[in-house]
């Protein structure tokens, strides 16, 4: 059942961002705890079972700081070999230490970011409301902690128990063998028992994360008056005005000086088109230095307007939907072509060149950059259109 909002209405649209940005301002971030006790237990466990496979030697001398030859008092040395062992364990416990605490980091940035909220830190009375305690308690979130924690022992109990029935024949030999063989079976059991119980922690993440940001989402969920008075806030705001006015001058700005460009199409080398809603007129002689200039582009009347001239001038027009849109979308009157579309572009022109000295040659294939690759409304593209 969908959660109602104080209006009444159900909460069953997505959150907008400016939701969610203003649920991390009060400190509401996704976070998932089996997730943490995951990464941080098997972070350990490489850490240390990297030190015990390099530091072997130093593991013995450490254990001889603690064999006194006088066990009544301590001397002077014997001080020093405590004070010595206590400093290397602190070393040791140092380097295990910060990559389980680099590895928390990593794990919360990957699930939510980390985040600063002032507000989440701030008193609020209704957290001491015992109603609303009560509430908690008795509520579909304890249940389903409690559930987790039932699954957690049940998953733990059952991988080890597993384990150790799969090393039931050697368990059960072992009163009969030696110190040293006893040891050595325990030496083969351990890793077993060890990654069946990282398996069963994983299983428990995973659970718990996807049920977490379910859970994040869903809260962060709006009602349709929410939609509409949050829009009306968005819109209705200075900054957002100021913004659209901007934008509406420089797209009017942009049009103006592209209307006014159809003039300069009598000077074009070539013009490329999409083919009617797009065109963009470039100039390049062979020989002069720079990269081709575009001295006329437009979309709609205007577009149709250069290819009109250019037709009137005897102008070569090619149809590239693709290169015309990145032309387009990446190019200023009066300035060259961007970089990553002289490959491209010269390709065409090349292509132009030929047809306008009468040769008979096959069109050729434009290849662009993934990231010029444009839609009619400028938006990137993938694959081939």
């Amino acid at each position: 059942m969908a959660e109602e909002s104080e209006d009444g209405q159900e909460k069953t649209e997505e959150p907008s961002q400016r939701k969610i940005e203003k649920a991390r301002e009060d400190g509401k971030v996704l976070s998932s705890k089996e997730l943490f006790v995951f990464s941080n237990i098997s972070m350990a466990l490489i850490v240390m079972f990297a030190f015990f496979l390099v530091a072997k030697q130093y593991l013995f001398e450490w254990a001889d700081l603690f064999v006194f030859e006088n066990d009544g008092s301590l001397d002077d040395l014997a001080a020093i070999k405590t004070t010595y062992a206590l400093w290397f364990f602190l070393k040791v416990s140092l380097l295990v230490g910060t990559p389980v605490f680099l590895i928390t980091i990593g794990t919360q940035l990957a699930v939510g970011g980390i985040n600063f909220a002032p507000k989440a830190m701030a008193f609020k009375g209704s957290k001491l409301n015992p109603i609303k305690g009560m509430k908690n308690i008795i509520s579909l979130k304890s249940l389903v902690e409690l559930g987790k924690s039932i699954l957690k022992v049940v998953l733990l109990m059952g991988t080890a128990s597993y384990a150790i029935y799969l090393s039931l024949p050697q368990i059960l030999q072992m009163p009969a063998g030696s110190i040293s063989s006893a040891l050595g079976e325990l030496k083969n059991i351990f890793p077993l028992l060890l990654i069946s119980s990282l398996i069963a922690l994983a299983a428990i993440a995973a659970i718990d994360y996807f049920w977490q940001r379910h859970q994040h989402m869903d809260s962060l969920k709006m009602s349709r008056q929410e939609q509409k008075d949050e829009f009306k806030q968005t819109e209705g705001s200075p900054e957002v005005k100021q913004k659209i006015r901007q934008k509406q001058i420089q797209a009017s700005m942009a049009a103006s000086e592209q209307r006014k460009s159809v003039e300069n199409v009598s000077n074009a080398t070539a013009i490329i088109t999409n083919p009617t809603h797009f065109a963009v007129a470039l100039r390049y002689i062979v020989g002069e230095p720079g990269a081709p200039e575009v001295i006329a582009m437009g979309r709609g009347k205007v577009a149709q307007d250069i290819i009109e001239v250019g037709k009137n001038h005897r102008i070569t027009t090619y149809r590239s939907p693709l290169l015309a849109r990145a032309l387009f979308f990446t190019s200023e009157i009066g300035k060259e072509i961007s970089d990553k579309l002289y490959n491209a572009v010269a390709v065409a022109l090349a292509y132009i060149y030929r047809i306008d000295r009468g040769e008979l040659v096959e069109e050729p294939k434009i290849d662009l950059p993934e990231d010029m690759r444009f839609n009619e409304n400028g938006q990137i593209i993938q694959g081939e259109e």
